[in-house]
């Protein structure tokens, strides 16, 4: 059994080792180990100039990321969590996104930016966030959330390869989660969703932390007889909605589980889209299950009641099936 923050590492680990032009950057990446001890024991193993503590501006290390992008190196910058994102998001949005079709093609920015995501943890409002939705809706990002062990542990290596730049999205709740790992598990794929639990009643589009809890609320359906489809989106930006639509194709009912806010989310992009290219496909209202309409709370009962649970995804599921 491995840990998903043990996949991290052993990501990190592989990167760092096979490629020269890889390095890790963010605050307490080196001698803390990481904010949430993702990086822990790299600094030893690969020494300062590999494994770089900065200091507390993420404006300053996003954009020296970038620059050491753009002089041919692969940086991988950490951000301890996505609410501090957008302390750089002119770095992320007006450099980062832009500069390939600025320049004409001239420039690439291979660029991965990992940062943590979503609540769970009683971390409180500026800590709690889901806001990968957001970054989801600029063109020249691509957006990726591993939600299982082994695409934690492949994901990086994929986005290390692309000559554009990656923001990698960890759910805080997962770092915990031990799986089973094969040995050979390597790069994973980026560009397509992956359907986690096949069914034939009804489609449950997740994607990171809510993945768990739409396969908790598929096994509860499973025991009245509801045979729940779970889509693992994997990648928010360019979205796959082709795996999405071929399951409404076979179950004809959908339910979205994001732990994004309800407006102007990304579970309004799937249910536009499916309105837009599979309404006829309906058989019953699109379904929504998404955080409430409030900054995460710190109290662990009220941070619960804000979160979607599977008790939401079997009732939105129920209000789907009649």
């Amino acid at each position: 059994m491995i840990t998903y923050r043990e996949a991290l590492r052993e990501g990190l680990r592989e990167a760092l080792a096979a490629d020269d032009r890889v390095f890790l950057m963010g605050e307490d990446v080196g001698a803390y180990g990481g904010c949430f001890g993702v990086s822990l024991g790299l600094l030893e193993e690969f020494g300062p100039e590999r494994v770089r503590d900065t200091p507390m501006s993420e404006s300053a290390f996003v954009g020296a990321g970038i620059g050491a992008a753009l002089g041919g190196l692969r940086p991988i910058v950490e951000i301890m969590t996505v609410n501090f994102s957008l302390l750089a998001l002119d770095q992320i949005m007006n450099n980062a996104a832009t500069l390939r079709h600025m320049s004409g093609g001239q420039l690439g920015v291979p660029l991965v930016i990992r940062m943590t995501t979503g609540a769970g943890r009683q971390l409180a409002a500026q800590h709690s966030h889901s806001l990968e939705g957001w970054y989801a809706h600029i063109p020249g990002l691509r957006i990726v959330v591993p939600a299982t062990v082994a695409d934690a542990r492949g994901m990086l290596w994929t986005a290390l390869e692309n000559p554009d730049p990656v923001l990698l999205f960890e759910h805080i709740a997962l770092y915990p989660v031990a799986e089973e790992l094969d040995e050979g598990t390597g790069a994973v794929d980026i560009d397509s969703a992956a359907i986690r639990r096949p069914g034939s009643d009804v489609t449950l589009v997740a994607y990171g932390g809510t993945v768990r809890t739409a396969l908790a609320a598929a096994e509860r359906l499973a025991g009245d007889g509801i045979d729940a489809e779970v889509i693992d989106l994997r990648t928010l930006r360019p979205l796959d909605f082709g795996t999405v639509l071929d399951s409404l194709r076979r179950t004809h009912r959908l339910v979205v589980v994001d732990e994004g806010w309800r407006t102007g989310s990304l579970s309004a992009e799937i249910a536009a889209r499916a309105a837009e290219f599979a309404l006829y496909e309906l058989d019953a209202p699109i379904e929504r299950v998404c955080a409430e309409e409030v900054p995460i709370p710190y109290a662990k009962h009220l941070e619960d009641a804000a979160l979607p649970s599977p008790d939401g995804v079997v009732a939105a599921v129920r209000r789907a099936v009649g």
